[in-house]
Order: C-alpha cells, then sequence, then structure tokens
C-alpha cells in the first residue's frame, strides 16, 4: 500500500495503553483525550489481554469515535524481545485465549519472583505492588506496576526513574518475561482472524540487536501484516529501513503513540496512522469497528 515518507498529519493512534495493562488512564478517559485531541479514531492495545475492550467499546459508542480493539503481546525471537500489536482479531478465537492464559499465567510468576528479588533491598512487597494494578486481577500485572510501588515508597520520584533504575533490563533484579515465539504470534493472530504488526521494530533502546531484515522477511512469510513505523522510539535510518521492507513486502505502515496515560511521556497522537491503512486493517479483520 503507499505512503508517505513521514507520518500522517492527521489520523489514528493504534498504539494506546489502559489500566487494564500498565496505562494510567481508563479508557473512558482514553477516548475523552482522543476526541479532545482531534484524533480520527484509535485502537486499546493493552499488554496480552482483552479485559479493557468492553469498556473502550461502551465509551466509544457513547463519544461517537470509532476505535479498533486489538493488543500488545511480548514475543522472543532468539535472545530479542519484540513486542507484536494484533488487531480485530476474534476474541473468542481458541488458539488466541490460550496464548494470552499461558502468557498472563508466566508474566505473574515472573513479577512476583521480581518482586521477591527487589523487596530484599527496597520497601516493597507483593501487596504495595498490587495496589498499582488499578483493575485488580483483570490488570496485566508487570514491571510498571514495580516501579509505581517504587514511587510510592519514595525510592525513586517517577516511573521513568525507576525504569532507567532498578527496573530496567540491565539490572540484577531483572527477570526475563516468558514469551511466545514471533511465529507462533504470527500464526496464532492469523488464525484469529486478526492483523499482526510489529511494534517499534527499530527502537534501540528496547533492544541492543534488532529483529533483522531477514527475519521481517520470514515473518512476512507466515503472514505478518505490518510494522509500526511511526513511533518515537524508531530512529530515522531505522525508519527509512523498516519503509523500505514494507515496500519490497507489501506489509501495511503504522503510527502509534505507545501511550500510557501519565506513565510515560508519549503524548497520545504524536505518531499517528493513515486512514486508508485503517481501513485495510478492518477489511482484514474478523470484527467490525465499533464507535
Amino acid at each position: 500500500m503507499p505512503h508517505e515518507d513521514h507520518g500522517p498529519a492527521h489520523g489514528w493512534d493504534l498504539h494506546c495503553h489502559t489500566v487494564y495493562s500498565d496505562g494510567t488512564k481508563t479508557p473512558a478517559e482514553m477516548i475523552a483525550s482522543a476526541v479532545a485531541s482531534g484524533l480520527h479514531g484509535l485502537a486499546i492495545t493493552d499488554h496480552d489481554t482483552t479485559a479493557g475492550w468492553a469498556d473502550a467499546a461502551a465509551a466509544a459508542r457513547r463519544a461517537g469515535l470509532p476505535i479498533l480493539r486489538g493488543t500488545e503481546i511480548t514475543a522472543a525471537d532468539g535472545d530479542i524481545s519484540v513486542h507484536m500489536l494484533a488487531y480485530q482479531y476474534d476474541p473468542d478465537n481458541t488458539a488466541i485465549t490460550e496464548l494470552f492464559r499461558a502468557t498472563r499465567a508466566a508474566r505473574l510468576e515472573r513479577a512476583k519472583r521480581m518482586v521477591a528479588r527487589l523487596s530484599e533491598d527496597f520497601p516493597i512487597d507483593w501487596h504495595s505492588v498490587l495496589r498499582q494494578a488499578k483493575q485488580g486481577e483483570k490488570t496485566t500485572v508487570g514491571r510498571p506496576h514495580m516501579a509505581d510501588a517504587l514511587v510510592e515508597a519514595g525510592v525513586y520520584a517517577t516511573r521513568s526513574e525507576a525504569f532507567a533504575g532498578v527496573i530496567s533490563g540491565a539490572s540484577k533484579y531483572y527477570i526475563p518475561t516468558p514469551s511466545p515465539s514471533t511465529d507462533e504470534v504470527v500464526r496464532t493472530v492469523r488464525e484469529a482472524g486478526g492483523v499482526s504488526v510489529i511494534a517499534h521494530p527499530g527502537d534501540r533502546g528496547r533492544n541492543t540487536t534488532l529483529l533483522g531484515d531477514g527475519r521481517i522477511r520470514a515473518l512476512a512469510g507466515e503472514g505478518l501484516g505490518g510494522l509500526e513505523v511511526w513511533h518515537r522510539g524508531n530512529a530515522d535510518d531505522q525508519r527509512r529501513r523498516l519503509l523500505g521492507l514494507a515496500d519490497e513486502l507489501g506489509l501495511l505502515v503504522t503510527g502509534g503513540s505507545d501511550w500510557h496515560g501519565a506513565g510515560k511521556p508519549n503524548r497520545l497522537g504524536e505518531n499517528l496512522t493513515g486512514d486508508a491503512t485503517v481501513r485495510e486493517i478492518v477489511a482484514r479483520g474478523a470484527i467490525e469497528v465499533v464507535g
């Protein structure tokens, strides 16, 4: 599909998180912010869950703002951690519900182990971390909640400082997230009738080793739908590389803010996806737009 050599000035934000994972705002607050920002629409993409979909859909209908329903899935490609966005899939599909169940169980166990390590040296425990989970058991608990507990305890002033400190991937307290493979995620999303997009694939701040061209080509052959090119983590050289791959492989080019409310400096709508690309995602997906 044709695309510009820079991000769209108007359109949809297709990478947004709420209190159902590691965001600080409810779906209704997210929708209200999108309306105030003049967005054409957005996607809810909480980590490894569909728990916020119903609330987001209800708020979208009230506001008259269309939304896509999606999820951000943490995957592994060898030693590389890869975030993948899945849009418009059937949430009742057996394969994808089992993928999320297994991933959430593994993430919960990993979080408990990390908190146990942290609690040996810092004034936090599992109960103080759970206090940060705004939707209780429906929330996907992870490092952001540990960071917020450290902020609450006065160890750090902000979540970002905690992530630069003892919550970082280089910290002795860090435990890798147990994750399905990138191949498994692409296949499962395809089987569920959805569209898979690799999130911020050129972000050197997340991985010292980036997913290479050969692996992206291989995933495209298995049904990968697109690349998130317009993201603050992708430097200009990486954007050019990813645009070239998208042209070569016929992949969709998307943009998103990776918005978390007050949890990150990312501004809602700072990177966008064009309307034509959104229409193509909807056409390929298994469910309709709401709002």
